[in-house]
């Protein structure tokens, strides 16, 4: 399993980063309806912060999100995926799973593919967390330099400033009518 096409489903909702029900059941290799059935049979393997269901409007962005990337060739099948399910005009809004619970998936679904599609996907979480611990370094380290030259470009700015008043300070005054004794 590639990494990339794993880190093209995980998406960041409610500040937390989560995969979708439904590109897990894709990853894992199970309907979507079978994946979910084994988590409400286990619900109590997936407390607050391990789960949640998205909202309409959480739902709409991530579809959005889903459509746009999907001009790749490599996520065409994400399109279809996405595509809302309706039972009597309702519409079954999808679930997300933090990274503890794609973790807690493993236990529920027990066969060697959710194993294998597991550590897959947490190589992939740990993969993201490094990434934007090493991007919030390096831009800590850019705002102390940028910080540290700008004062410096400050100083120099301010005394180009003085050198340029003081000329034409000195040119106002050789034009001036001279009074008084030479």
């Amino acid at each position: 399993m590639q990494l990339r096409t794993i880190q093209n489903k995980i998406f960041e909702l409610r500040n937390q980063k989560v995969m979708l029900d439904f590109d897990l059941a894709e990853l894992y290799e199970v309907e979507t309806r079978v994946l979910n059935q084994a988590v409400k049979r286990n619900i109590k393997r997936f407390p607050f912060g391990f789960m949640f269901q998205l909202s309409k409007a959480e739902y709409e962005e991530i579809r959005s999100q889903i459509i746009i990337t999907s001009k790749s060739k490599t996520l065409k099948s994400q399109i279809v995926i996405s595509k809302t399910e309706t039972r009597g005009g309702t519409q079954k809004l999808p679930f997300a799973f933090t990274e503890q619970g794609v973790a807690m998936l493993s236990a529920v679904l027990r066969s060697d593919k959710a194993i294998n599609v597991s550590i897959a996907i947490m190589k992939a979480f740990v993969f993201i967390r490094q990434y934007a611990l090493s991007h919030k370094d390096l831009t800590e380290k850019l705002k102390e330099l940028e910080n540290r030259y700008d004062q410096k470009f400050d100083d120099v700015i301010e005394a180009l400033n003085y050198l340029l008043q003081k000329d034409e300070i000195e040119k106002k005054q050789s034009k001036r009518k001279r009074i008084g004794f030479r």
